[in-house]
This record gives C-alpha cells, structure tokens and sequence, in this order.
C-alpha cells in the first residue's frame, strides 16, 4: 500500500501490530514533560511586541485576556522542542558574533534584557541584543540584534488560538 498522508502514522515494511519505534516512545515522553513543564509557569501579565502585527484582532483579545486555549490547539511538544532548540542556537550565534569581532550586548549593565514598555506595562517587548561596535560590514552601529533559529512552520500553522 501506497500511503501519501504523512499524519496517518504509517511506516512502509512496518506493521499495524508492530510496537511503535522507540524512538518515537521517547519523543513522545520528552513532548509530555515539556508540555508538562509549560503548563506550570505563569502566563504573561502583557501582551509581547512581537504580536502587534498580528492580523486577527480575535486572537490578540484572547492573548490579552488570557482566553483559555481550546483543548488539543495549544503549542504541541514537538513544537516547544524546537523552541528550545533555538534558545541553544542562540547562545551559539552570541559566541560566533562576539568571535568576529562584533562588540554585542545581549544584557543591560543591572543584568536583565534591553527592552521597553507602554500602555502602562500592557504591551512589553525585548530584544535579543544590541551590536555597538564591530568591524566595517556596511551596517552603522548601533544596530538591534533580534536571533531566529529553526522554524517549525508560520505562526498560524502552530497558534491555534481564535
């Protein structure tokens, strides 16, 4: 059999009674306890920067009004992996800057992130970083550092909100 739905979970040479891969049974633990870890931390009291530009107004009012998800449609493990996973990348991208040469600040003097607020803390937003000097590449310092990593599709493919 010819299956083309790459969500249907078949395995060509594999059978329907055979056990599942292991190392799916370990993603599928590791998904859990990141699902599991998520859902103790205290959601955010202000609506992050990032999202102003998002089109659905709907959704930016449960964002703010913190609407519970419907069940099934928040972020899924595999999804808060690659989120992670770009936190490392991240660390590794600060390193490689600062080795060629270029002067970043990825921390405030006092230790927290550079970043602003309005509408009396309701909206806040933060930067990765703040290149203040480097070696001529064509860009006048300072300039704003902002890291993306991995992608594991557009953010209306993984917010399911609204």
């Amino acid at each position: 059999m010819l299956d083309l739905n790459h969500k249907s979970g078949f395995v060509y040479g594999r059978h329907a009674s055979d056990p599942e891969p292991l190392g799916a049974r370990i993603n599928g633990r590791i998904d859990a306890a990141l699902v599991a870890e998520r859902d103790t931390q205290s959601p955010r009291d202000y609506l992050g920067a990032s999202r102003i530009g998002e089109p659905c107004a709907r959704r930016l009012v449960y964002e703010f009004t913190k609407t519970p998800v419907d069940p099934g449609k928040d972020f899924e493990g595999r999804t808060l992996r690659i989120f992670a996973a770009g936190h490392v990348f991240e660390d590794l991208a600060i390193r490689w800057l600062r080795a060629a040469g270029l002067d970043l600040r990825t921390q405030k003097r006092d230790g927290g992130q550079f970043g602003f607020e309005t509408a009396g803390g309701r909206i806040r937003g933060h930067v990765d970083g703040v290149i203040v000097a480097g070696p001529e590449v064509g860009l006048a310092w300072p300039a704003l550092w902002e890291h993306k990593a991995l992608k594991a599709s557009s953010w209306s493919d993984t917010a399911k909100k609204g």
